[in-house]
């Protein structure tokens, strides 16, 4: 057996967000319809979901599906929705152990009745714990998401409930679909892609970005400790100087 690679995470991370890119191509290099790519890479989540709780990051975020996904062929797309179902029937007992909150960021009203009633169970049982934060990002996109909460706040200020002064970025923020959650972090798109595709674009305000060339399906625990290991040599600004 492998000795496992040792590391330790010095710099603040709460958040890391990831873009599982890859798939189909990493299908196609083995001679696999597309499908089965997605369904490997579901079979590799929880290892770097442990990975995360290793390293103390309390929020993972996952560009499971997003409001441009529609345009892909049915049949991938019912494959998709299943290998979702399976995934949290599996693994929803482990997520509970280890007080992990479910968070569905999206319109998941679109989806199929069973792949939203798998969501919604998923949710409901995991909705007390706050140790760790699964964040599946589903039918998701970002200028959605700030549309969205522009929309649930110009409601709020019509009705009365909230003053147009009031309105500040923390305001904004908790009318997101991750509300309550920090800023991303650390962002790391797989399979050599260099383009932030609609994702999070309000909580990736300031994250580092890491892109690797590695298919999602091959991105394991050593794969993320090399992303980590580069976003721990950044020097994080926040917008004022660099620390000499």
């Amino acid at each position: 057996m492998a000795k496992k690679e040792t590391f330790q995470l010095s710099k603040k991370l709460d958040h890391v967000a990831f873009i599982m890119d890859g798939n189909g191509r990493w299908a196609k290099l083995h001679g696999l319809p597309r499908h089965l790519g997605h369904k490997k890479a579901c079979e590799g989540l929880m290892a770097i979901y442990d990975a995360c709780r290793e390293f103390h990051i309390k929020v993972m975020s996952l560009y499971a599906f997003s409001t441009e996904n529609w345009n892909r062929p049915q049949d991938e797309i019912d494959h998709l929705m299943g290998y979702l179902e399976d995934f949290f029937n599996k693994n929803i007992d482990y997520l509970c152990e280890h007080k992990t909150r479910v968070v569905i960021s999206g319109d998941i009203s679109r989806l199929p009745v069973s792949t939203q009633e798998v969501c919604k169970m998923a949710m409901d049982r995991t909705k007390d714990y706050d140790d760790y934060v699964f964040n599946v990002c589903l039918n998701y996109g970002g200028r959605d998401d700030i549309v969205r909460a522009a929309k649930l706040i110009a409601k709020e200020v019509k009705e009365g409930k909230l003053a147009l002064e009031d309105i500040n970025e923390e305001v904004f923020a908790n009318h997101l679909y991750t509300k309550g959650l920090p800023d991303v972090d650390l962002m790391i798109r797989t399979s050599g892609e260099q383009r932030l595709s609609n994702y999070l674009l309000y909580q990736n305000a300031y994250a580092e970005f890491v892109f690797t060339p590695t298919k999602w399906p091959d991105f394991d625990r050593s794969e993320f400790i090399k992303c980590l290991e580069e976003y721990q040599n950044r020097n994080r600004r926040f917008g004022g100087l660099k620390n000499e």
